[in-house]
């Protein structure tokens, strides 16, 4: 599955996910909304729709994205997005540094692993987490998104 963050340029590289999951191999970052295909699959908070195992399929075909941009001053460009098919994702508890313990507010390594999870990729989607220290901890914080076995291997 192709994957790509649309990265603003919002906050620190040194803190940011994807720059670190662009470098490690995982997904490719983007500057322009232009080069979002017309029917890739965007996570967007501010979308209407919700993002379901039944979006596995277009995301396969056409991408899945990532909206970089900062929690502070990124709403602005959430609501004015209109490239992709726009789904915001269920609501699942952050356990990056930022904001731990916050609803809805994810890192997009977070956004990503959550996606591939609903699409069922649950090994691409620990494989992303473990590139931070404290990626697994999304396990414990969101256990309904991910089998048990799975849960219980990696945390043990």
């Amino acid at each position: 599955m192709k994957l790509l963050a649309f990265r603003l340029g919002q906050d620190d590289p040194k803190m940011c996910t994807s720059v670190r999951l662009a470098r490690r191999g995982h997904l490719r970052l983007i500057s322009s909304s232009r080069f979002i295909p017309r029917k890739a699959i965007v996570l967007n908070p501010e979308a209407s729709e919700t993002l379901s195992a039944s979006d596995a399929e277009l995301a396969e075909r056409y991408g899945l994205v990532v909206i970089d941009a900062s929690w502070k001053t990124g709403r602005d460009v959430f609501s004015r997005m209109r490239r992709g098919l726009q789904r915001k994702l269920p609501t699942y508890i952050a356990a990056n540094p930022t904001n731990y313990g916050k609803p809805y507010e994810l890192s997009s390594a977070e956004a990503i692993a959550a996606a591939l999870a609903i699409f069922g990729r649950f090994e691409e989607s620990v494989s992303v987490l473990s590139e931070f220290k404290w990626g697994l901890e999304f396990l414990k914080l969101n256990p309904g998104l991910y089998p048990d076995r799975l849960r219980e291997d990696r945390l043990s």
